[in-house]
């Protein structure tokens, strides 16, 4: 037997060290546990970042520093900021935020969110792919554009600064002589446009071809091998896109007309702001811009985490407009620089440089212009050029010629090319002209090519989760990539900035303003504002503003009705005009759209919306049938609400998440035992009886509609332990 010391002394050591080993393991699991959290909020905070990011660079693609600058030149400068900064505030904003959090709450791609939300109403999602279509397809065009100027870039000198008949001096050709080189190289080198819309349609441009070819095949890569440039498109669609436009927009402010062109864009005439057709433009941008009404934000939005969208908003807001004001101050200076180096101003610079160089030697004395060349037209000049000997016609061109003998006009350039043919002056005027070429071109061309990647991807992941794609999704980017390069090429065509400049006038404005109109109002009148606001609170712990929900009831929704009101007149309005070159005068002119043209614009623009009614009429059908209604109510009476349907994974990317952490993913959207689906919003009794089956049938909707959810391991978890804490901030 063991003595009694023995035994207390085993009993004094187990007793000491017990404790020790269970605090070692407190203290162990505490450290794993925080190492844990410390993990998840960082790759919580990560996500958010990317997210913000994401939207930030797809509102500074194309639409803040392409079509910005040409739309504010066109519709009077500062008369046009001020209509796009209510717009912005009155629309955007509201709308941005609304389909922010649609996005985050669902978690589904554009076809299936209008399908819960209201099963009639399920066709908007395939009328917003088909938008997309529509702006992928001259996008590509704008891309196209963008790789031919970056191509021209490494010639030294660039051939964008002189006119070609320097090389090649014609007697009878002096076009280039009357317009800067800049513009003439745009519609003569680049586009080989022709005199109007119609003429020269069936025949392609073969280098713009090649560019469209080029676009579309970088496209189908990064889809088909599902790259990851996110950090290569923010940092060419943030970070480098300001670099240029700040160094340029230093440059430019020593030009001569500088301070005048910068009055000019501020100045606001009220009576412009009377103008439907400045209203429609600024209206239409704000969609375009911010990407409203495509779904491109609602599916980008599922994987945002506990974002605070009203931040990530104004964010995003205050992103674009500052790149469009900054894009477009350049584009004036650059137009002010025009304007005062053109007409009689050419002529006196032109004539003094003929006189120093004559009186040193270097030109003959049958050089010298008559005494009363400055009394005359611009015109007369070029007359005197003509009637030279061949010889001093070169010479004369050469070296005293480098500015446009026209006369000076306040716009001396607009329409889409206005913006390639600007910076391409702006780039030339700084130091290593081409190297700056280069890499502005490139980071041009990079930052379309991600707006026409997040158009795509929705595109092709909308398709992916159909049912004709769902056996083979692999088809769906080639389908859509084989597709629009077919349906681009017509912009490629002599015509072809003409018919690009019909799509980006009215065809993608009207369809965008009907599709966001249908959209509001799905939401705030049929759905239910106060009903939504009660699922944010249910569902996502947050409580909406008040203003959100009175802005899209009685604020926006009258608006983009009359918005809509107003896209929809040119169209039957037989002077509704586009700018062409006139080759033999060497300058744009105005023409009146054909009939032909605004009748294209009708038929796509009812083929877009053909979904709304088709699914709406399949939907009535189905539930009509004997059978069908049958079996549906059955379901809804047996179905179980603590057992919300099977989700589908995404079918792009990968998830190894277990089928614990999916049932716990899906349960946020299951029925709640309080949840009142009939109850009408805003006391609108007539909306809420008409559409009654439409709450109805949500219980359904949501539990049996296939819905994906893409997110790893890690930022589940730490989405799960974000969401058990508490919150307080207010969205």
């Amino acid at each position: 037997m063991e003595s009694f010391e023995e035994l207390t002394d085993t009993t004094d050591e187990e007793s000491t060290n017990k404790p020790y080993s269970e605090n070692y393991q407190l203290w162990n699991l505490k450290a794993k546990e925080i190492f844990t959290t410390r993990t998840q909020s960082y790759f919580m905070k990560t996500k958010r970042t990317k997210n913000i990011l994401t939207h930030l660079a797809f509102s500074l693609g194309l639409g803040s520093m392409w079509r910005f600058p040409y739309l504010c030149q066109q519709n009077g400068g500062g008369s046009f900021i001020l209509m796009y900064l209510l717009m912005l505030l009155f629309f955007g904003i509201p709308l941005l935020y609304m389909e922010m959090i649609i996005g985050r709450w669902l978690r589904v791609d554009i076809i299936q969110v209008w399908k819960q939300l209201v099963p009639w109403l399920g066709g908007m999602g395939y009328t917003s792919i088909l938008v997309c279509i529509l702006m992928s397809l001259y996008n590509s065009a704008v891309l196209s554009w963008s790789l031919y100027y970056l191509a021209n870039s490494f010639d030294h000198p660039l051939p964008w600064d002189y006119c070609p008949l320097v090389k090649n001096i014609s007697v009878t050709d002096f076009s280039c002589l009357q317009t800067v080189p800049h513009q003439y190289f745009w519609y003569h080198t680049t586009l080989e446009a022709s005199g109007h819309i119609e003429e020269g349609i069936q025949n392609l441009v073969l280098k713009l071809s090649l560019g469209v070819l080029t676009t579309w095949i970088f496209l189908f890569i990064i889809i088909i091998m599902g790259l990851d440039l996110s950090v290569l498109l923010l940092f060419f669609s943030i970070i480098l896109p300001y670099i240029f436009l700040l160094c340029i927009f230093i440059k430019c402010l020593f030009l001569e007309g500088a301070v005048a062109s910068l009055e000019r864009m501020i100045t606001t005439e009220l009576s412009a702001l009377s103008s439907m057709e400045l209203w429609r433009q600024a209206g239409g941008h704000v969609l375009y811009s911010l990407g409203l009404g495509m779904g491109t934000i609602i599916t980008s939005s599922y994987e945002a985490g506990r974002d605070n969208f009203v931040k990530t908003t104004f964010l995003v807001v205050l992103g674009n407009l500052m790149t469009s004001m900054l894009t477009t101050s350049i584009i004036f200076l650059v137009l002010g620089f025009w304007a005062t180096t053109s007409g009689h101003a050419c002529v006196q610079k032109s004539v003094s440089r003929l006189i120093e160089l004559i009186s040193v030697g270097v030109l003959p004395k049958e050089a010298k212009p008559p005494d009363n060349i400055l009394l005359m037209l611009p015109q007369d000049y070029l007359n005197w050029i003509i009637h030279l000997p061949r010889y001093l016609q070169y010479q004369v061109i050469h070296r005293s010629l480098s500015c446009s003998v026209r006369e000076q006009k306040e716009k001396l350039m607009e329409g889409p090319g206005l913006t390639f043919a600007a910076f391409s002056q702006a780039v030339s005027l700084l130091p290593h002209a081409s190297l700056w070429a280069i890499l502005f071109f490139l980071a041009l061309f990079i930052t379309g090519l991600g707006t026409l990647i997040k158009t795509s991807e929705n595109i092709v992941l909308s398709l992916q989760n159909s049912t004709v794609f769902v056996k083979c999704p692999g088809l769906a980017p080639v389908v859509v990539c084989l597709g629009g390069l077919l349906g681009s090429l017509v912009f490629s065509s002599h015509a072809g900035s003409y018919i690009m400049s019909l799509f980006d006038d009215h065809l993608v404005p009207l369809t965008l303003v009907a599709i966001v109109t249908f959209q509001n109002m799905a939401l705030s009148w049929i759905y239910g504002a106060h009903r939504f606001r009660e699922e944010m609170i249910r569902d996502l712990g947050r409580l909406l503003r008040p203003s959100f929900t009175f802005l899209w009831c009685y604020v926006t929704l009258p608006g983009l009705l009359a918005l809509l009101t107003i896209c929809i007149l040119p169209l039957h309005h037989k002077e509704t005009s586009y700018i062409a070159w006139n080759r033999s005068m060497s300058q744009e002119v105005k023409q009146l759209y054909p009939n032909s043209a605004l009748g294209w614009v009708t038929f796509l623009s009812i083929f877009a919306f053909l979904p709304i009614p088709a699914y709406l009429l399949c939907h009535w059908w189905f539930l009509q049938d004997p059978m069908t209604s049958g079996t549906a109510s059955f379901q809804t009476m047996t179905m179980d609400s603590s057992k919300p349907g099977r989700w589908l994974k995404h079918p792009v990317r990968k998830s190894t998440s277990s089928s614990q952490n999916k049932v716990q993913e899906t349960s946020r959207f299951s029925q709640s035992p309080g949840r009142n689906p009939e109850r009408p919003s805003f006391s609108m009794t007539p909306i809420a009886s008409v559409f009654s089956l439409w709450s109805s049938s949500l219980i359904t909707s949501k539990q049996v509609s296939p819905m994906f959810v893409a997110v790893d391991n890690n930022v589940k978890l730490g989405e799960t332990t974000e969401e058990k804490m508490p919150n307080n901030s207010t969205d």
